[in-house]
């Protein structure tokens, strides 16, 4: 099974839309074509930027997060090195990512550059969905 984290970008994308990667893959979440893995700094993150950026009400968000915290593989980070990236605020996914062994997924990859330092691919929603074999 392939691991990742959501870059809360294609979150938000995924809510804003019905269409494209980003969503597909929000409805692909309990598949087991790959496993999530979260952290509390990342929930926290989801939950303030989709409240305020999302079309959503506070209500159908955290039943979002809810469901995202029952299937998700939870990992405690521990902030060994900082800061990594051009966005310091993103470098808990990184660390998230590398301590899971998990492709970041982002619509932002240039800002996740330093990750391949580390081993780790960092792809767009598309790619993601290409990569485990599925037609977008």
């Amino acid at each position: 099974m392939v691991n990742i984290v959501i870059d809360t970008n294609v979150l938000l994308s995924a809510l804003l839309s019905n269409k494209g990667a980003s969503h597909k893959l929000l409805s692909m979440i309990d598949s087991k074509k790959f496993m999530v893995h979260i952290s509390t700094t990342l929930l926290y993150e989801y939950e303030e930027i989709l409240k305020l950026k999302s079309k959503m009400d506070d209500v159908h968000v955290d039943a979002i997060l809810d469901y995202i915290c029952l299937i998700g593989n939870k990992n405690s980070i521990f902030y060994l090195w900082r800061p990594k990236l051009k966005d310091v605020d993103d470098d808990f996914l990184l660390e998230l990512a590398v301590k899971s062994h998990s492709i970041i997924v982002t619509l932002n990859g240039k800002d996740f550059q330093p990750a391949l330092e580390y081993g780790l691919k960092v792809m767009t929603p598309k790619e993601f969905l290409q990569y485990i074999g599925e037609i977008i």
